[in-house]
């Protein structure tokens, strides 16, 4: 199996997990997930300094930068796995 299909997977996995992940284990599948579907940041940042959660979210996918997509599939797989595991 490809890493595509095994990302593919953990997508559905991810979806399993019955006790609900921490905020910041939710950001890195997050910016895990934007790396691997859509590289590198493409989107301003957000212009109201009071919008905690879009802030937190570019700047954890603004972390990424330059990570291979197929880099950050495997960290998601494995992310996803663990979280399966606990």
């Amino acid at each position: 199996m490809g890493i595509t299909e095994l990302f593919e997977q953990a997508l559905a996995n991810s979806k399993t997990i019955t006790e609900r992940p921490s905020n910041e284990i939710l950001l890195k599948l997050y910016s895990l997930y934007k790396q691997a579907t859509e590289g590198d940041i493409n989107v301003d940042p957000p212009s109201n300094p009071f919008d905690i959660v879009n802030k937190a979210k570019f700047n954890a996918w603004n972390e990424l930068k330059g990570n291979t997509k197929e880099e950050s599939m495997q960290e998601y797989i494995d992310l996803v796995n663990k979280l399966k595991e606990e």
